[in-house]
């Protein structure tokens, strides 16, 4: 049975879907304004990996992730660019999709902009003033009372009396209360507007994944995620706008991954430590940064460096080696596959834990490369099938074990060349020569080694 922490209990707890087999998850996305960076990747990564588990797991998952595509940030980024919000906004979903497909990660059913669901957001609004849960502030924006909401802080945990004291908040002369949140931004110069019966004006951040969640999964889903970050305020804003629209608890579990730190500095742009999806890709690939973000718990803090990326590039060559012994003749339909895949599908149902995931994967690699023949193509083909559902080991074997160049003096069909020519050298004893070409190789950034069935190379 799976079972998932739910940040508003605070516990694991049993996972039961609200109209089974159908399962609604909801995930905050990106603000659209820059590159990804390495919190969004593990966002991508994580609630990817989930998805597939639980279509895995027969449920009928409908998982949207929204995009932000009007926000301060990105009507700055914009002016300072001197183009269109939408032309910006175009850019960046592309170049978002990019990395999603770098890292292997199949695309949500739904990807709802927040400019698409102004109508909803404007309903929700009208509804909370007319309940008081709302006001309209002298400069034209509109607030949400956070004191009407009685139960603002619990997915925090803290109380309200605890969270005003501590609030580390601007103050606004317009706001009742520090903690008071704007659901509607009155119309500025040289701004995107749209008119609205409390006038013209934006949405605010919180606001639209109340509307778009509503809109796509109902009032009552199954699942909300995203990063440790949106848990306050941005979640617990939601939770206060859409159980006051809808009059009901619209969410069943909440899950939050945990922050990525630099050197066990949490990673921020302040601090210098910031590194986009692009830059790591600049070195990695997109696998190994998928394996890397797998092999941590999803709610504990993930410590980025380049040393774990190459250990994580190292391990996955350990995976691929194994697999490298499948044949067309090898069937996943045995015993040793019921039994692996049991292990592995238990370390998932305890909270997604994809590490204890990947030790049964490399349990099965010790089988394959202990045996020889249709023994070992067995535990390949199991391998392959296991890793499949959570998004790794699908590449071609061969090809990883050579590697990527990062050097193109040399062809494929040059190093071939050359390792026939070093054979040669070899029988004829001229091993001076069988020195020189492994040394030649080497410095064009190719390793060689003689194995029991010939000789191999990979890129270094």
């Amino acid at each position: 049975m799976l079972h998932l922490y739910n940040s508003l209990s605070g516990k694991k707890e049993k996972f039961q879907a609200i109209n089974p087999p159908e399962v609604g998850m909801y995930v905050c996305g990106m603000t659209v304004y820059d590159y990804c960076h390495i919190g969004h990747a593990r966002v991508m990564v994580v609630f990817d990996t989930l998805a597939r588990h639980l279509r895995n797991l027969g449920y009928k998952l409908k998982y949207v992730r929204n995009i932000t595509d009007i926000d301060d940030k990105i009507i700055k980024r914009a002016a300072e660019n001197n183009i269109d919000v939408k032309q910006l906004t175009e850019k960046f979903i592309q170049e978002m999709k990019a990395d999603e497909n770098s890292l292997l990660c199949t695309p949500p059913n739904f990807e709802p902009r927040a400019t698409e669901y102004i109508p909803e957001i404007i309903k929700i609004i009208e509804k909370l003033l007319q309940q008081g849960y709302a006001y309209r502030a002298e400069n034209g924006d509109v607030y949400y009372r956070v004191n009407k909401f009685q139960d603002y802080g619990k997915l925090a945990h803290r109380k309200l009396d605890d969270l005003q004291v501590g609030a580390r908040i601007a103050l606004n002369d317009e706001k009742e209360n520090p903690l008071d949140f704007v659901l509607w931004k009155a119309k500025k110069t040289n701004e995107p507007f749209w008119q609205s019966p409390f006038g013209d004006g934006r949405p605010g951040w919180h606001i639209e994944c109340s509307a778009m969640s509503g809109k796509v999964l109902g009032a009552h889903f199954d699942i909300h995620g995203g990063g440790n970050d949106l848990k306050f305020p941005h979640h617990e804003c939601e939770i206060a706008q859409s159980e006051a629209f809808f009059e009901k608890k619209t969410v069943n579990f909440w899950l939050h991954n945990g922050f990525v730190q630099i050197n066990d500095e949490k990673m921020s742009k302040s601090l210098g430590n910031f590194f986009t999806v692009r830059e790591v890709l600049d070195k990695f690939d997109g696998e190994t940064l998928r394996f890397f973000i797998l092999q941590t718990h999803y709610r504990a803090p993930l410590n980025y460096s380049e040393e774990g990326l190459q250990e994580a590039k190292k391990a996955l060559t350990r995976l691929y080696s194994a697999i490298s012994q499948l044949n067309d003749e090898a069937v996943t339909d045995t015993d040793n596959y019921k039994k692996y895949e049991e292990k592995f599908n238990e370390a998932l149902n305890d909270d997604l834990n994809t590490p204890k995931a990947l030790a049964v994967l490399f349990e099965i690699a010790k089988e394959a490369n202990k045996n020889s023949d249709k023994t070992a193509a067995e535990f390949a083909a199991i391998l392959k099938t296991l890793g499949a559902k959570i998004g790794i080991l699908q590449g071609n074997p061969e090809t990883w074990l050579k590697g990527e160049s990062k050097n193109n003096s040399i062809t494929e069909a040059e190093i071939q060349e050359l390792i026939v020519e070093r054979l040669t050298a070899k029988k004829e004893k001229n091993f001076s020569r069988a020195d020189e070409i492994r040394n030649q190789l080497k410095e064009q950034g190719v390793e060689i080694k003689d194995t029991a069935t010939g000789t191999e190379w990979k890129w270094l």
